[in-house]
């Protein structure tokens, strides 16, 4: 176990290109998780920015009907964060300047996305491999954006190819105004560990904010990855399904208070917090499907969760799923 010392990032802000962030710790961008819904409960916990979804630029270059519904947002979730991606500069730099995307305090180009269906269009973490393609694509995105353009990527392709340190030198010289390092290549995937030591060469080599990324599951990782690589900011990814208190558990460790504990009664408010959040934006069939998963990393390690999984799975309405959530706790206790 790591020496803790909270007291540096006790009241810490983090700036991004003129954007001002309340604390350091962000909620990463994750698809099929991070919409609106589940963005506004990180928020409600601790985080200070929450990003969209990964938007295909090509999909709003085209008016996609899914893709524009990802950017769904409201007023009250300021500042906000929305990642883009793809590989062509001119249609990126065409998103990046539009006024949908525009609505959001910064945009984030993903560069790191290791899925199969992604690479071989050439975006995410292919990008990786072709180094002046990628910063075409940032200098586009900058010079055509009034927002701050930050970008997001992995230590490298393969263990034979860790360019982490050079590429985030190449982003800092297209104009970004911070990066965020996964410290996993793109063959790992999300297998094995992130090796934190590449955040710790990125902040060394770079003047812009760097953001660290990969394994941070509960508070303490949060303070060790910083305390480890002295990065600026810590990205949760993972670590937040089902436990949004991560947040709120990595702000009272900061600032050197008792870690919550977090009881049924609590999961049960939060769910139904989530499922309210969800359904003001989404019809009763998506909220169904989506929420199932949700709901299942919420009852992780809960007694009885299996059985609750069943019965959540059952559900035929809204209505039907609110009435199962609300009886969870009478049913631990009997």
């Amino acid at each position: 176990m790591h020496e803790q010392k909270p007291s540096l990032y006790t009241g810490l802000t983090l700036s991004i290109g003129g954007v001002k962030l309340e604390n350091p710790f962000l909620l990463a961008p994750m698809a099929g998780i991070t919409d609106r819904a589940f963005r506004k409960v990180c928020r409600s916990f601790g985080a200070s920015l929450a990003y969209t979804e990964m938007v295909s630029a090509k999909g709003l270059h085209y008016s996609g009907k899914n893709t524009v519904a990802l950017l769904d947002t409201d007023f009250s979730e300021s500042p906000k964060g929305i990642q883009i991606f793809g590989h062509d500069p001119d249609i990126m730099a065409a998103q990046a300047a539009s006024e949908i995307v525009q609505r959001f305090d910064i945009i984030d180009i993903n560069m790191g996305c290791p899925a199969r269906k992604i690479i071989r269009n050439g975006d995410g973490c292919a990008l990786m491999k072709d180094v002046r393609l990628a910063a075409k694509v940032i200098k586009a995105c900058v010079e055509a954006s009034k927002r701050p353009i930050t970008v997001k990527f992995r230590a490298g392709w393969s263990n034979d190819n860790i360019n982490a340190v050079e590429f985030a030198q190449m982003c800092e010289e297209s104009g970004a105004a911070a990066v965020t390092v996964h410290g996993r290549t793109a063959e790992q995937g999300y297998s094995g560990k992130a090796d934190w030591t590449i955040i710790k060469r990125v902040k060394e080599a770079v003047s812009i904010p760097v953001i660290g990324n990969g394994d941070v599951f509960c508070a303490q990782d949060a303070i060790d990855m910083h305390n480890e690589t002295g990065c600026d900011g810590v990205m949760v990814a993972r670590g937040a399904r089902g436990n949004p208190w991560i947040f709120r558990d990595i702000l009272d460790l900061c600032d050197g208070k008792e870690l919550k504990p977090v009881d049924i009664n609590e999961r049960v408010r939060v769910i139904l917090m989530h499922m309210e959040a969800m359904v003001e934006h989404k019809n009763e069939k998506t909220v169904l499907a989506e929420m199932r998963k949700h709901i299942a990393w919420y009852l992780k390690g809960v007694r009885g969760a299996a059985f609750l999984r069943s019965e959540v799975f059952k559900a035929q309405s809204y209505e039907h799923l609110k009435e199962i959530i609300r009886g969870i706790t009478g049913f631990l206790e009997e």
